[in-house]
C-alpha cells in the first residue's frame, strides 16, 4: 500500500507531463483558466493542450485528441461535456495514461442521468486501470513541484498544511482565506464526487509526504467508513489530521426502532469514527484553520498546564474562564519564578497566573515575564495577551516574542488584539512560527485539540479482549429466524444469543397460554414478573404490558389476563405470543448496552442509563466497536449517571467490572456477527460490587 501511495502521488501531483484535456484560449472558460494556472505556477513539467478546435494555445501545440499525443502523460486534466467524458477516458486508457482529475460537472451531482453516466465512467476506469480524482472538483495544486492545476481565483501559498475539500465552492474560498491570514498549503485537493479516488486515497498518499506535516479536510460524506478508520489511526500516529465534517444533523439519519437506534444518529456516529481514529474535529470551518495553523506553527503541548501573560486584567479573565471551560489548567509557577517576577515588576502587577505585567508595559516587560515563564517546569504552554493602548509597542513586543520563543519545545501562542493596529507585529511572529489569535478562546480552543493529539499519541495501543463463547449456537438461533421468515427475535431467543455469549440474563420463560404460565411461575419460583410477548409491542410499559411483583399463582393468573387484554386493547393487531415469566430481580441500579449498526461505520455501541428513563435523559455515550477494556471505563466515565455506579448517597457501589465485562461481550458479539442490525439490553440490572450484573430485557433484529 505505501508503494501505491508514493505511485499516486507521483502520478496527480508530480507528473513529468500532464495533458489538458479542454484547453481552451477562449476567456470565461474553464479550460482557459486552468492552463494558465497551471503554465503560471512554474510548473516544469510538459503540457500537452487537447482540443480539435485549436492548432496552438498560449503558444503551445495543441493536439486533436489523446491519441494524437507524442508520449503518454502521467496525468489528464479533463474539462469537457459530461457527455464526452466517457470517450475521453477511453483514449486516455488506450494510450497509457495512468492518472485523471475531471473536472467535468454533469454526474451524479446532477440527478438520475449523471449517476448513470458516471457508474459507466467508473466501470471503464477500472477496468483500464486508470485512477480518477472527480468528477465535478476544482482540481489540485501542489507548491513543492509546483503545479497549479485548478480553476481558483488565487494560486496557494506555500506550507506544510495538506488540504482536501469535498466542495469546490469551499475550496475556492478558504484558498482565499489563506492567502488573506498567511496560511501556507503543501498540497490542495478538491475530491468532487469522489467516484474513484476518495479521503482514505489521499490520507494514504499523504501519510508519506514529507512536504506535509498537517493534514486538514472539509468532509461531506465518508465513502468507505471501515477502511476510513483503519486509514486515519495510522496516519494520525505520524501526523495530525483535523476534519470538519459537514451534515451530520438527525435529519440525515434513517428511521430506526430500538432505543439505539432512535439515540444513535449520524452526529454520535462520526464523534465515535473520530474519537476511535484520533482525528480531531473541528466544529467550525474557521476552526479547521485555526488549528491547522496551531499545528504547522508550534509543537502540541506536553501537557495542559498554561501560562497566560497579558497586559490587562479583563483579557486575563477572559482567558482563564476558557482555559477552564476547555479542560485545561492554569499552570501554578514555582516559588522561584513568582519570587523572580515580584522582584522586577512594578509592585502593582500580578506575579501569579495570569501574569498581568500592566497597561502600560513596553516590549522590556514582557521579555521579563517571558523568560521567567517559559523557564518553569510546571508551565507547559505559554499564552501571550496584548491589548493596543497608549503606551503598548506592539511591534517590539512581537519581536521579543519571537526571540524569547526561539529554541523553546513549549507551545507558544499569541493573542494580540487590535486589527490593523498589530498587523506588522503578526508578520513578525508568523515568520518564525508564532500564530496571533483575535481573541483569548480561540487561541484557548486550539490548545484543547492540540493538547487532545498530545493524548492521542501517549495512549498505549489497546488490546481487545476474546472470549471463549459458543458462537455455532447463535448460529443455529439465527437459522431458526431466518426460516421462520423473521428478522426479529423474540426475547427468549435474544436470551439465547446473550447466554452463548457469557452474557448473564435473568431467568426467564415463554408461556403461550395460561396453563404454561403457571407452569413457569412455580418453576421460576416467587416473585416472578410478567411481561408481554409480542414483536410489535417494544415499549411494553407503555401500554400496560409489564407486572412486577407477583407473588402467588393467583396474582399470575390476573397479571397474565390483565396484560394480554392490554395488549388487544392497544394493537389489536399485534401477534401476541403469550407472555414472558422472569424471575423477580433484586434490587438495583439500571443501565442500556445498545447497539446500531451504522452504515458508514459499522456496529456503533452504546450505554447509558437505562429502564424507562433512556430516551427522556439521554444519559449515553457511544464507541465503535470492537471497544478496548478502556473504551468501555471512558464510556462509563462519560454518563452524568456514573456517581451513581460509584454508590451515591450512602448507598453501595455496583459491580463495574461486571458492567465492563458485559459491553465487552456485546462488543465481541456485534462485530462476530455483522448480520445484527440492532441490539438492545435494557435495562441491564446492576447489583452491588461483586455481585454481578443481569439482563433483564433484549431485543436483536436482524438485517433484512
Amino acid at each position: 500500500m505505501i508503494k501505491g501511495a508514493i505511485k499516486l502521488l507521483d502520478e496527480l501531483f508530480r507528473p513529468a507531463a500532464l495533458a489538458v484535456i479542454g484547453a481552451s484560449e477562449k476567456a470565461g472558460k474553464v479550460g482557459r483558466v486552468v492552463l494558465e494556472n497551471i503554465l503560471n505556477s512554474g510548473y516544469r513539467g510538459t503540457v500537452y493542450p487537447v482540443n480539435p478546435s485549436y492548432g496552438e494555445v498560449f503558444s503551445l501545440k495543441c493536439y486533436p485528441s489523446v491519441s494524437d499525443l507524442p508520449e503518454a502523460p502521467e496525468l489528464a486534466m479533463i474539462i469537457i461535456p459530461a457527455e464526452s467524458v466517457q470517450g475521453v477516458i477511453e483514449e486516455c486508457g488506450a494510450r497509457g495514461v495512468k492518472a485523471a482529475v475531471i473536472i467535468s460537472a454533469g454526474f451524479k451531482e446532477s440527478g438520475v442521468e449523471g449517476y448513470r453516466r458516471e457508474t459507466v465512467l467508473r466501470q471503464t476506469a477500472e477496468r483500464l486501470g486508470i485512477e480518477v480524482l472527480g468528477p465535478n472538483c476544482l482540481g489540485i495544486a501542489d507548491t513543492s513541484t509546483p503545479l497549479n492545476a485548478t480553476f481558483a481565483t488565487s494560486s496557494p501559498l506555500p506550507g506544510r498544511v495538506a488540504f482536501m475539500s469535498q466542495s469546490g465552492a469551499l475550496g475556492t474560498a478558504m484558498l482565499g482565506w489563506s492567502e488573506e491570514n498567511h496560511l501556507g498549503f503543501s498540497r490542495f485537493i478538491s475530491l468532487g464526487n469522489k467516484m474513484d479516488l476518495n479521503e482514505s486515497d489521499m490520507l494514504e498518499a499523504l501519510e508519506h509526504d514529507v512536504n506535509t506535516s498537517v493534514i486538514a479536510a472539509y468532509l461531506e460524506g465518508i465513502s468507505e467508513g471501515e477502511r476510513f478508520l483503519e486509514v486515519t489511526a495510522r496516519v494520525s500516529r505520524s501526523k495530525p489530521v483535523i476534519i470538519y465534517k459537514a451534515g451530520v444533523t438527525q435529519a440525515g439519519a434513517r428511521a430506526v426502532s430500538s432505543h439505539t437506534g432512535t439515540l444513535a444518529g449520524s452526529e454520535n456516529a462520526y464523534a465515535a469514527a473520530f474519537r476511535k481514529s484520533g482525528a480531531l474535529r473541528a466544529n467550525r470551518v474557521e476552526d479547521l484553520f485555526m488549528l491547522a495553523q496551531g499545528f504547522s506553527a508550534q509543537p502540541p503541548p506536553a501537557g495542559p498546564r498554561v501560562c497566560v501573560i497579558t497586559n490587562a486584567g479583563g483579557p486575563g479573565i477572559v482567558a482563564s474562564d476558557a482555559l477552564e471551560h476547555a479542560g485545561l489548567s492554569l499552570a501554578v509557577l514555582t516559588e522561584e519564578t513568582t519570587q523572580h517576577l515580584n522582584e522586577k515588576l512594578p509592585e502593582a502587577a500580578s506575579v501569579y497566573n495570569p501574569v498581568d505585567v500592566l497597561g502600560d508595559a513596553g516590549a522590556d516587560r514582557y521579555r521579563l515575564a517571558m523568560e521567567s515563564v517559559i523557564a518553569d517546569p510546571g508551565v507547559d504552554a505559554v499564552m501571550i495577551v496584548l491589548t493596543p493602548q497608549a503606551m503598548t509597542r506592539a511591534t517590539e513586543t512581537a519581536r521579543v516574542v519571537a526571540d524569547c520563543a526561539g529554541g523553546s519545545e513549549k507551545t507558544v501562542f499569541a493573542v494580540f488584539m487590535g486589527g490593523s493596529e498589530i498587523s506588522d507585529a503578526e508578520d513578525i511572529m508568523r515568520e518564525v512560527g508564532i500564530p496571533n489569535f483575535r481573541f483569548p478562546e480561540e487561541a484557548v480552543d486550539t490548545l484543547r485539540c492540540m493538547k487532545a493529539y498530545t493524548d492521542f499519541l501517549s495512549r498505549p495501543r489497546r488490546t481487545m479482549v476474546r472470549f471463549d463463547v459458543e458462537k455455532h449456537k447463535v448460529d443455529e438461533v439465527f437459522s431458526t429466524t431466518r426460516e421462520q421468515g423473521r428478522n426479529e427475535l423474540v426475547e427468549v431467543e435474544a436470551r439465547e444469543v446473550l447466554l452463548a455469549y457469557g452474557l448473564p440474563v435473568a431467568r426467564t420463560m415463554l408461556a403461550t397460554n395460561l396453563e404454561e404460565c403457571i407452569k413457569a411461575g412455580r418453576e421460576i419460583g416467587y416473585p416472578v414478573v410478567v411481561k408481554i410477548a409480542s414483536p410489535q409491542i417494544l415499549h411494553k410499559t407503555d401500554v400496560g404490558g409489564v407486572i412486577v411483583g407477583i407473588e402467588n399463582t393467583d396474582e399470575l393468573i390476573t397479571a397474565y389476563e390483565k396484560v394480554t387484554a392490554n395488549a388487544r386493547k392497544f394493537f389489536p393487531r399485534a401477534d401476541i405470543w403469550g407472555v414472558l415469566v422472569q424471575e423477580m430481580l433484586p434490587p438495583s441500579r439500571e443501565l442500556i448496552v445498545g447497539m446500531n449498526r451504522d452504515s458508514q461505520f459499522g456496529p456503533l455501541l452504546m450505554t447509558g442509563l437505562g429502564g424507562i428513563y433512556v430516551e427522556v435523559l439521554k444519559d449515553v455515550s457511544f464507541r465503535l466497536a470492537p471497544v478496548s477494556e478502556e473504551e468501555v471505563m471512558d464510556m462509563l466515565r462519560e454518563l452524568k449517571s456514573y456517581w451513581l455506579l460509584q454508590g451515591a448517597r450512602g448507598e453501595p457501589p455496583a459491580d463495574i467490572d461486571a458492567v465492563v465485562e458485559s459491553v465487552l461481550r456485546v462488543s465481541q458479539l456485534v462485530t462476530d456477527f455483522p448480520e445484527i442490525n440492532e441490539l438492545d439490553i435494557n435495562p441491564l440490572r446492576v447489583l452491588e460490587d461483586g455481585k454481578g450484573c443481569l439482563a433483564a430485557d433484549a431485543r436483536i433484529v436482524l438485517e433484512e
